[in-house]
């Protein structure tokens, strides 16, 4: 039995949209031999219902009574093969999990690190000095993999781990017994070479790295001063302002640490990448102010974002899933989606969730739902939920512009 069911559902109400969701769910439940007994429910809602999450919480304890519940607000959010951005939405996962081998985690209730072996991780943008708290938490699991995003909302930013919370992070840990597949997709394209952080401005050390030279002012970028490199790069220079502008305005920042491997195959960046804006210029200087502190010794690339790259990405990713999956299961390979009006063939993908950036979704790919639906054509039409985050995370970092998908392979 598939341990995992999914549905979603818009309406106007948030009651009306679990309800309906209960219904998808019901139904399912009614077709399972032997019964399904779910103990661990995954919430998503759109920023539309941010005012109910309390509400929706307490309905959704009501109707699957002993669940644990972990969740997040979104300006989207997502099932199989749908996508609800900017609509009163509820996505929702049920899982058949042995209890011991999961762990709620909050503000109020830490992590278990000797139980933790990989997690799923929502948080509040806000929260001070999120990526090292990200990296902290990283290091408290036995593998070191995180996976998840922070909330995104023009209402409150809230995340649930069996209460509404807002500010710090929560999720779910998982033990070893819950076998897991989870790929990072970039979805911008360089626009210049990798090049060497060399100098940066003078300014106090806030990210625990004491005698390390951090800002957010770029100086020089392998020994040379970085606003010529980056006009360069763009192919534009100051002497037309509003064309360098309109160049600017697009442009934006890959970082990775040192020793990181920036770039991928088709030379496109690899998971160590991290994006940022780009938040200004220094003419008087030479300089480039990025919406993050960069560190003297890490690696740079001006890029852009570009919808055909992600959508090389997210395939090569889907791939990669698919052949570690089959490869834990070499007797039943992932198949391809069931023709028209025939049932689904059996999947070792027993579930999936999916966190992708706001700035993505079907508007970013072309058509409504693109991106659900590759992800769909790729996995088959298994239980899947997911949202639209204000930033992805995934291992130990905080990713903008990206995309982290996570399966869950049937033991």
């Amino acid at each position: 039995m598939n341990p995992f069911l999914a549905a979603h559902a818009t309406h106007p109400q948030a009651g009306m949209a679990m309800a309906l969701v209960a219904a998808q769910l019901d139904a399912q439940r009614s077709r399972r031999t032997p019964a399904f007994v779910p103990t661990l429910g995954f919430l998503y809602f759109t920023d539309h219902f941010a005012d109910a999450a309390d509400d929706l919480l307490a309905d959704a304890r009501r109707r699957w009574p002993g669940v644990a519940w972990t969740g997040s607000v979104g300006i989207g959010v997502m099932g199989s093969g749908a996508e609800y951005i900017d609509a009163p939405a509820i996505s929702l996962m049920l899982a058949d999990l042995p209890p011991s081998d999961f762990q709620l985690f909050n503000g109020r209730q830490p992590l278990d690190a000797a139980r933790a072996h990989t997690a799923l991780v929502h948080a509040d943008p806000a929260t001070p000095e999120l990526a090292e708290l990200v990296g902290e938490l990283s290091g408290r699991t036995r593998s070191g993999y995180l996976f998840g995003g922070l909330a995104s909302s023009r209402e409150r930013t809230l995340h649930i781990a069996d209460g509404v919370f807002e500010g710090g992070l929560s999720g779910v840990a998982f033990g070893r017994e819950i076998a897991l597949v989870s790929r990072v997709t970039q979805g911008c394209r360089p626009v210049g070479p990798v090049r060497r952080i060399t100098q940066v401005a003078a300014s106090s050390d806030s990210s625990g790295r004491p005698g390390t030279e951090v800002s957010n002012v770029v100086l020089e970028l392998d020994g040379e001063p970085a606003l010529p490199l980056l006009l360069g790069d763009l192919g534009q220079t100051l002497d037309r302002p509003e064309a360098a502008i309109r160049a600017l305005r697009a442009t934006l920042v890959g970082l990775s640490d040192a020793g990181d491997t920036s770039l991928g195959r088709g030379g496109q960046f690899g998971v160590d990448t991290r994006v940022r804006h780009l938040i200004g210029i220094d003419p008087a200087r030479d300089a480039v102010a990025i919406a993050d502190l960069a560190v003297a010794g890490e690696q740079l690339t001006f890029c852009r974002r570009d919808a055909e790259a992600a959508r090389r990405d997210l395939v090569r990713i889907c791939s990669e899933i698919r052949d570690e999956v089959d490869a834990m299961a070499p007797n039943h390979p992932v198949p391809a989606l069931p023709d028209a009006g025939g049932e689904p063939p059996r999947s070792p993908i027993a579930g999936a969730i999916y966190v992708s950036c706001a700035g993505r979704g079907g508007p970013h790919f072309g058509a409504p739902s693109a991106e659900a639906l590759i992800v769909q054509h790729a996995l088959g039409d298994v239980p899947l939920v997911g949202f639209f985050a204000g930033g992805e995370i995934g291992h130990r970092h905080v990713y903008g512009y990206t995309g982290v998908l996570t399966v869950f392979v049937r033991s």
